[in-house]
């Protein structure tokens, strides 16, 4: 991967820092995906500064995750389901506040997608 210029790469410490800030939110919400922003944010970091690339990467739990995905050894089949559940339930849990059924169906499509994606893109990591 190409080294951005000098003067973009801050701005992509600032972004990693971020994606990883939403992560950790994930990691305490129910229903909120953590992994997919710590993935996003270990990029942001590659691109900016690999010191805290290799920060992030040094997480304990963290660290296994964004590796396993890089690696594509994928998600431990416990994952995907929790990931699965948790698309349907936020789908369904927010349709009735959408007004138009337009809305209604695309958001149903995108989270039928979102579950094909996890089920049929993402190998299931098996036990080690």
């Amino acid at each position: 991967m190409p080294t951005p210029p000098r003067p973009i790469r801050p701005l992509w410490v600032i972004l990693g820092f971020l994606l990883t800030g939403i992560g950790f939110v994930g990691l305490i919400l129910p229903g909120f995906p953590g992994t997919v922003w710590f993935v996003l944010a270990a990029a942001a970091f590659a691109r900016g500064d690999p010191r805290w690339e290799a920060w992030l990467l040094s997480r304990p739990v963290i660290g296994q995750l964004v590796s396993d995905y890089r690696a594509g050894r994928g998600m431990p089949l416990r994952a995907k389901w929790v990931a699965c559940v948790c698309i349907v339930l936020a789908v369904s849990l927010s349709l009735p506040r959408i007004p138009v059924l337009v809305g209604q169906v695309t958001w149903v499509i995108l989270g039928v997608v979102g579950v094909l994606y996890i089920v049929w893109r993402i190998p299931t990591k098996r036990a080690e």
